[in-house]
C-alpha cells in the first residue's frame, strides 16, 4: 500500500483505504492483541476552547513513572510559551493497549492532534494511512530540520518518501557499571571510564574479575519471561557482526544464520551463574546491581535513574563492540500525526509548535537517561556535563531499531516470539541452532499473512 496524501485542511481526506470496519477485521492479534472495549466517544480532535481564543490540542502517550513527570513538565513548558493553544494529555497503559486504542482512533478519524508512538512500530501504521505524513517545510519554520538530527533517527521517521514520525529521543541498550568494583578489577582507564574490551573472551575474563570482587556476580541481566531484554541483547550483538535481517511482506525472513547462533551461544556463556545468574528477571537484575552485588548491568537507559537513585558510584557506556562492528539495539519516542477524519489547519500549526518546543527543550528529558535526538541539546555544554548520559552519546551514531515489518517494534508480539523459542537457550541449555530456527519459522507465518490495515 501507499502512503496517504496529505490532508487538504478543512476538509474530509480520504481514508486511505482503511476504515474501522476494515481494521477490525483485520484483527486484535494481527495489531499485538485484543482490542479494547473502550468508547473512543471522548477522543475529541483540536479544537477552539470556550473563550474562543485558546485552541485544545489533544495529546496521547504511553509515558508513565518519572518519564511521565518529564513529559508532564515539558508540556507544561510548551503551553507557557505559546498562549494560544492548551494541550492536554492522555496516559494510556504502555504497550499493546496503547498501540490498539490509537489504531482504532486513527481508523475512525477521531485521533488526538499529535501522539507518541515507538519509531519501530511506525511501519505498522503509517503504510495503511493511520498517520498524516510531516510537512517538512512546517518543521524547518519551527527550527526542526533534517541535520538537526543523528542519520539514523531521521531516516528512520520515513516510510517511503514522507516522514511520518519526529523522534523525541533514542533508547539504546546498553552497560551500566558499577566503577567501584571496576576499579578494583582492574577494569578501568587512566580516564576513569572503562577500557576497551574487544572480544568476547575479554568480556568473560573481565567480567569474572568483577566477580571476583563482588562475591556473586560479576554482572547483571534480567530475561526470564521478558522477549525485549532477549531480543535487545540478542540484537545488538547479532548486528554487531556486519549481519542483517531483512522481513518481506509475502516472503521469508533474510538473516545470517552463523551470525545468530554466535550471538545467542554468547548469551548463553553469559548466563553460567558467574558471569551473570543462570536465570533472572529484570527486577532483580536491577536490584543485584544496584545493591553492588554485581559489577556491570544490560539494561536500557531509562535505568539510569534507578541507580542514581541508589546512590552507587557507577558510571555507563555502550555495550563493549565484540564482534568488529559497532552496533546497539535501540528504539526512539517520537511524534506522530495520528489520521484525523477532519483536519484544522490551525491546531495543525499548534502541533508544530509544540513538536518544536518539546524539543529545544529536551535537556531535561535527558535527565531520565535518554539521549535527545535533536542535536543542539546533545552539542550543548549542559549535556555535556551530564554523567553517564554523555558517556554513551555515541551511541546514537551506531543505533539498529528493528527490522521493519507491520508486526515487529517495541511492545510487539515479535519480541514475543523470540522469548518463546529462546529463552530454553539460556534456562536450560538447549540448543541455540534449534531454537533460532524455531524462531524463524515463526516468523515466517506472520509474513506470509497481509498487514490487517
Amino acid at each position: 500500500m501507499t502512503p496517504t496524501d496529505p490532508p487538504t485542511p478543512g476538509r474530509t481526506p480520504a481514508p486511505g483505504g482503511v476504515s474501522r470496519r476494515g481494521l477490525l477485521l483485520g484483527g486484535a492479534a494481527a495489531l499485538g492483541g485484543a482490542f479494547l472495549t473502550t468508547s473512543l466517544a471522548g477522543c475529541a480532535t483540536g479544537a477552539t476552547g470556550a473563550s474562543g481564543d485558546v485552541r485544545q490540542l489533544a495529546f496521547w502517550h504511553l509515558l508513565s513513572g518519572g518519564d511521565g513527570v518529564k513529559m508532564s513538565a515539558l508540556l507544561d513548558q510548551a503551553n507557557a510559551d505559546h498562549p494560544e493553544f492548551h494541550a492536554t494529555q492522555t496516559v494510556l497503559a504502555w504497550g499493546t493497549p496503547y498501540y490498539t486504542k490509537l489504531a482504532m482512533a486513527s481508523a475512525g478519524g477521531r485521533a488526538p492532534d499529535v501522539a507518541v508512538m515507538h519509531a519501530s512500530r511506525v511501519p505498522g501504521y503509517a503504510p495503511g494511512g493511520l498517520l498524516d505524513p510531516w510537512d517538512l517545510d512546517r518543521l524547518a519554520e519551527v527550527g526542526l530540520r533534517e541535520q538537526d538530527f543523528p542519520e539514523a533517527v531521521w531516516r528512520k521517521g520515513f516510510s517511503g518518501d514522507r516522514l511520518y514520525s519526529v523522534a523525541l529521543d533514542s533508547h539504546p541498550f546498553i552497560m551500566l557499571y558499577n566503577t567501584d568494583v571496576a576499579g578494583k578489577a582492574g577494569l578501568l582507564g587512566t580516564d576513569g571510564q572503562l577500557a576497551p574490551i574487544t572480544s568476547p573472551e575479554q568480556f568473560l575474563d573481565a567480567s569474572r574479575a568483577m566477580q571476583s570482587v563482588t562475591g556473586q556476580h560479576g554482572g547483571s541481566w534480567g530475561y526470564l519471561n521478558d522477549g525485549a531484554q532477549l531480543w535487545r541483547l540478542f540484537y545488538t550483538l547479532y548486528r554487531q557482526q556486519g549481519a542483517t535481517m531483512e522481513l518481506p511482506e509475502g516472503g521469508t525472513v533474510q538473516w545470517e544464520m552463523d551470525a545468530a547462533v554466535t550471538a545467542l551461544t554468547f548469551m548463553q556463556q553469559l548466563c553460567d551463574g558467574t558471569v551473570i545468574a543462570r536465570a533472572s528477571d529484570i527486577q532483580s537484575g536491577i536490584a543485584e546491581f544496584v545493591s553492588s552485588q554485581s559489577g556491570f548491568l544490560f539494561t536500557g537507559v531509562w535505568e539510569v535513574p534507578s541507580a542514581q537513585n541508589a546512590g552507587i558510584p557507577f558510571d555507563g557506556s555502550t555495550i563493549p563492540t565484540l564482534y568488529g562492528t559497532p552496533a546497539t539495539y535501540a528504539d526512539s519516542h517520537s511524534f506522530v500525526l495520528p489520521r484525523q477524519a477532519r483536519v484544522d489547519d490551525a491546531a495543525r500549526g499548534d502541533v508544530y509548535e509544540l513538536v518544536g518546543d518539546v524539543l529545544a527543550n529536551s535537556l531535561s528529558w535527558a535527565a531520565a537517561g535518554h539521549i535527545p535526538a535533536y542535536q543542539p541539546v546533545v552539542d550543548s555544554p549542559e549535556y555535556g556535563e551530564l554523567v553517564p548520559q554523555s558517556h554513551y552519546a555515541n551511541a546514537a551514531d551506531q543505533l539498529e531499531y528493528d527490522p521493519p515489518a507491520w508486526f515487529t517494534g517495541s511492545g510487539s508480539d515479535f519480541q514475543t516470539y523470540f522469548l518463546d523459542a529462546v529463552q530454553g537457550v539460556l534456562v536450560s541449555g538447549s540448543d541455540p541452532a534449534a531454537a533460532l530456527r524455531a524462531f524463524v519459522a515463526r516468523v515466517d507465518e506472520q509474513l506470509s499473512r497481509p498487514a490487517p490495515v
